[in-house]
């Protein structure tokens, strides 16, 4: 079931805040990848690839948990626990560049070309996945 996220926490989403998604290994251990975040308003999207530990985990198991925590006030945070209900490549390059652009890597804009060179986009298959939020937690409990 669909939990939405709170318009109170939704710029950690959309601001260039670092997130923690973890995803479970084929051995059901758990794996974590600091990752860029973003959001459509409903569901949280990363942008990986499939070759990476993080894309073959959630192929295998789709349950996850994002976590993001406001650099400024340590005490506000969003930890998402979720589904991965789609992996698509539509898209999946533009939002890299958007988020190139978002998480300020200086005068860079294109992800394939100033982060990581052109030909590794050939090397992997970038996708964009997107995570239903089922459960939601804001918030220290100490305030």
């Amino acid at each position: 079931m669909r939990t939405p996220i709170p318009d109170t926490h939704l710029d950690l989403l959309t601001r260039p805040v670092h997130g923690v998604l973890a995803t479970i290994m084929p051995d059901g251990t758990p794996q974590s990848s600091v990752v860029w975040v973003d959001t459509d308003g409903q569901d949280v999207l990363i942008n990986t690839t499939l070759e990476r530990q993080k894309g073959r985990n959630m192929l295998h198991n789709p349950r996850v948990t994002v976590l993001v925590v406001d650099p400024q006030h340590t005490e506000r945070w969003i930890e998402i626990r979720g589904r991965v209900v789609e992996l698509t490549g539509e898209g999946a390059e533009d939002q890299a560049d958007k988020l190139t652009r978002r998480y300020g890597a200086g005068q860079k804009s294109h992800f394939y070309g100033d982060i990581y060179p052109v030909e590794q986009k050939y090397k992997e298959t970038r996708v964009i996945a997107r995570i239903e939020p089922q459960h939601v937690a804001l918030d220290a409990v100490f305030k």
